[in-house]
């Protein structure tokens, strides 16, 4: 069947086509579309500290290899021989000073010029080395120690990029004078699934909680979660879903870090850590967003952040029926290292693949992949018209708002997938 977009997502995004997640002929425009033009998460400050520092990372399915220079300088090279196509870096991380192909043993500093072939010793004629260095990343930007790049020369600027998510982000990141630290390298872990399937769960889906995660979210955490819980979206394909707490609330209750096991059962040191960074919230961030909650976020197209377990997330594609995720704890840059460690296990208890929530996620995202690959089948689109129109400005928050179980986070993202399709269609 030919692959025409406007077919695929409907006017207002309610009607979606179980071939958005399973067509490679989609697959094929998203690659260009959206991870070709887009900014993608790369990394953050705190991963490459020092000179001669790496960790690898990924734009869509191009190896990048993230490093800082011996001039300090941040950079972003594909980690393929400009000889014969070889990965240069094959560790997932660490600290060097040349990375070397194994097949003719080309020579990279860590900035990704070529500086040695040994076979040029044997030629007349040698060639221009400072021509054949690794490609690099032509966009990168830094926005709050986040590393992001663009394939897209002519891509806006960062900050535009993120515009008011930026408003809902600051609301954690400047919560901690140092702002945040990633602890280790990601998780990493391949699921039979759709990129944009947890991408969407991350999104705005917070009320599926006590449905799929039953054992561990009771029915009294959900509609708390109801009664004060708000979607927003900014630029469409941007997110957060948070509650706002009441002004009386107790600061247990409000306070990042204090619904999640390792602080509960941590002891006083962590507990007298996160009380005092409350204590400190409304002058850093604002009174309003001192109440804010967090649930999820979302940065279009596929890095996501959970709020109360502190990890960030990325969807890497590995096809239409593959992904590979990576996910990152992190932790207060300035906490001190034993509160760190407590801190970390918010994460690792229920996210992370051996996470109890993580696992049932990962179950259902495969399954629902299933479920969009049926055979006679693709008459029958999903329906993501919940809420349908319910959403507002806000007079005191950036954005549309509604209640947390309207689908308009996610109808927003199809609609500027869609429009993002439609503007390479006609090249395909």
């Amino acid at each position: 069947m030919p692959l025409k977009v406007d077919e695929l997502v409907n006017a207002d995004a309610s009607l979606i086509s179980r071939r958005c997640w399973s067509d490679p002929a989609v697959y094929a425009l998203e690659k260009r579309a959206i991870f070709g033009r887009s900014w993608l998460f790369l990394g953050h400050e705190t991963q490459i500290p020092n000179a001669g520092d790496f960790v690898q990372a990924y734009m869509c399915e191009t190896p990048i290899i993230l490093s800082r220079g011996e001039d300090h300088k941040v950079y972003a090279n594909v980690n393929s021989c400009r000889h014969r196509g070889l990965p240069v870096c094959r560790a997932d991380h660490g600290n060097t000073r040349r990375f070397i192909c194994p097949y003719h043993n080309w020579s990279y500093t860590v900035e990704g010029a070529l500086v040695a072939i040994p076979q040029e010793s044997a030629l007349q004629g040698q060639p221009d080395k400072s021509a054949l260095g690794l490609q690099r990343v032509p966009r990168v930007e830094r926005w709050r120690g986040m590393i992001f790049g663009s394939f897209d020369e002519s891509i806006i600027p960062l900050e535009d990029y993120l515009g008011d998510m930026r408003f809902y982000l600051d609301a954690f990141f400047l919560r901690f004078p140092q702002g945040i630290e990633f602890i280790g390298a990601p998780h990493r872990w391949l699921i039979d699934a759709n990129w944009k399937l947890p991408v969407e769960n991350q999104l705005g889906d917070v009320n599926h909680g006590a449905f799929l995660h039953s054992a561990i979210i009771p029915r009294e955490a959900q509609t708390l979660i109801e009664s004060l819980g708000h979607s927003v979206v900014t630029t469409p394909g941007h997110g957060a879903t948070f509650r706002v707490m009441p002004e009386d609330a107790p600061w247990q209750d409000v306070a990042w870090g204090m619904e999640a096991m390792g602080s509960l059962l941590g002891g006083s040191e962590v507990q007298d850590y996160l009380r005092e960074v409350q204590a400190r919230a409304a002058e850093r961030v604002g009174e309003l967003r001192a109440r804010m909650k967090g649930l999820t976020y979302g940065i279009y197209p596929n890095l996501s952040f959970l709020w109360s377990n502190t990890s960030f997330k990325v969807s890497h594609p590995r096809g239409p029926g593959k992904v590979e995720y990576w996910s990152w704890a992190v932790v207060p840059a300035d906490a001190p290292a034993a509160i760190k460690k407590i801190l970390r296990t918010n994460y690792s208890s229920f996210f992370g693949p051996g996470g109890l929530l993580e696992q049932e996620d990962a179950e259902v995202w495969a399954q629902q992949y299933l479920g969009s690959d049926i055979d006679f089948a693709d008459q029958q689109p999903y329906f993501y018209g919940l809420g349908l129109g319910e959403e507002q400005p806000h007079p005191h928050m950036p954005g549309l708002v509604s209640v947390t179980a309207n689908e308009f986070y996610a109808r927003s993202f199809f609609q500027r997938w869609r429009d993002e399709l439609k503007a390479v269609e006609s090249d395909a």
